[in-house]
Formats: C-alpha cells, structure tokens, sequence
C-alpha cells in the first residue's frame, strides 16, 4: 500500500525537475540560434553586398559611407553584362561541363572505391598507393602535357570535351569513397548477396550504391563546385570565344577601366545556377547525410 504514494512522489518530483529544467533549455535555445542568426548574417552579407553594388552605378562601389540599401540600375547592369560578357553561352557551357564531370566522377569514383575496398585483387595496394602519390602532385605540373594532349593528338582545343574528359575522375574522391565503404559496407552484406546469385555488377547497382548514398551526395558537392569555379584550364582549353562562367567574368574585369557593377552584376549571374542547386538539392544531400549517420 505504499508503493503507490512514493511512486507518485517520485513522479511529481520528476515533473518539477523538468518543469525547473526547461527556462534553462529554452534560454539556451534562444542563444543558439541568435549566434547561429549572426554567423548567417555574416556570411550572406557579401553576397547582399554584391547585390547592392550592382543595383548602382560604379561610384557606389567606392563611397563612404558604403551604402547598404540596393540600388534601381540593377536590370540594366545585368542586361550589359549578359551581353558584353557572352554569359548565355557561359552559363550553358558551365551547366553542361559540371554536371557531365560531377556524374562521370561520382560514378568513376564510386566503381574504384569498393573495387579497392570490397575486393581483393593482385596489385590493390600499390595500385592504391599510386593513387595516392598522384594526389600530391600539383595540378599545375600537367597543363603544358595536357595541352600538347588536347590541341595537338586529339584537336579538341575550343570543344568542351576538352574540359570534361580530364576530369572524369578524381584520385581524392576514390580515396574517400574507398574509406566510406571500409565501414560503411558490411562483408556478410555482400556475400549474402552472392549467396542469393548477385554478380557483382548487381551488387554494385543494388548494394555499394545505396550505402554510398551519402559521401556521394558530398563528393557530387565538392565535383560541381569545383567544375563551376574552374578557371584556368577553361581559359586555356576553351578561350573566350567559348566561354565557361568565370572565364566569362574575366572579361568583365580586363582593361584599362573596371566597372564594378558591371563585375558584380556577373558575378550574381553566376553565383545564381549554383544557388538553385543548393535549394533542390540541399535537403537531399543533408538527408543522405543524416541518413548514412543514423545508419552507422
């Protein structure tokens, strides 16, 4: 008969340490997302600023007091840009050559990391360790090879595939794919599915894929950004008679005079494809992410 009195005892004390608890909880939710709100700020402010900038005329870009408040020149500086800049043609040629390299480099990347991860064949760790030593190479070191490549045994200087075909793979995404899936990837999950008559090219669209779910969706991050923000091999590859994005920007910027707004106002034109990426895509990648945690 006493057991019910202290139990409930015990409940009401529970209820009071929470209730006690929670003001403390809440305060410090309420300071966590006022810091949170600031780094926001701070961070979005050079883009706001940019926006400012080429919403005036070129004199804004230099006044003090900087003004803050967005301008009434911005459509006719983006016209000007649009068109001095040959951006049309920029933004097509950075959309196909990013997304035909993020494609080709996830896939490529994740068929060679469960080959060295998963399987086991004469040669893997040297070939493993060659991959490496290439990763500590300077980019720089293979243009001018490269370029004799392209502009003399093979003629495609002025063409995309020039830019695409170059960096189909990558050395830093197979090593981070093949150290995901050393984890990630149950053995007794790949000989089940042998046991039930997977080959292996099977098990690699129906089992390697789905786990490598998330470091895919951050290796396709990295690959997109990377192939959008490329500057120099595009320029020596390509020219400016067919433009990426940034080579695009680099004319704005040459000459005897830089207009600043007109600068900015590029530079919004090719800030913009990559911010639509980032909102129909961030949630799934922040999903396969989350996902992959929960998972490990």
């Amino acid at each position: 008969m006493t057991l019910i009195p202290v139990s409930r005892a015990m409940t009401g004390n529970r209820r009071a340490g929470q209730r006690a608890a929670a003001p403390a909880q809440r305060r410090a939710g309420t300071r966590t997302y006022l810091l949170l709100g600031l780094i926001a700020a701070v961070s979005a402010f050079p883009l706001y600023w940019s926006l400012v900038a080429a919403s005036n005329d070129n004199s804004a870009a230099g006044s003090w007091p900087p003004k803050l408040l967005p301008g009434t020149h911005l459509w006719a500086n983006l016209q000007q840009a649009y068109t001095q800049a040959n951006f049309g043609l920029a933004l097509i040629n950075s959309i196909i050559a990013a997304t035909l390299i993020t494609v080709c480099v996830v896939l490529t990347s994740t068929l060679a990391g469960f080959a060295f991860a998963k399987l086991r064949f004469r040669g893997s760790n040297a070939l493993l360790g060659i991959l490496l030593v290439t990763m500590m190479v300077p980019a720089q070191l293979g243009i001018i090879p490269l370029y004799i490549m392209m502009s003399q045994w093979l003629g495609w200087t002025g063409h995309l595939q020039a830019v695409i075909v170059p960096a189909a793979t990558s050395a830093f995404g197979v090593f981070l794919v093949r150290q995901y899936l050393s984890d990630a990837l149950p053995t007794a999950l790949l000989e089940a599915g042998r046991m039930d008559g997977c080959s292996t090219h099977r098990l690699y669209w129906h089992v390697v894929l789905p786990a490598a779910r998330p470091v895919a969706a951050v290796l396709a991050l990295f690959t997109f950004m990377n192939s959008w923000n490329d500057f120099f091999w595009p320029l020596l590859a390509l020219g400016q008679g067919n433009p990426t994005t940034q080579v695009a920007l680099s004319t704005l910027a040459g000459g005897y005079y830089m207009d600043y707004s007109l600068v900015l106002a590029g530079t919004l034109i090719s800030t913009a494809p990559v911010l639509v990426v980032f909102l129909f895509l961030g949630k799934q990648i922040i999903g396969g992410i989350m996902q992959g945690a929960v998972k490990a």
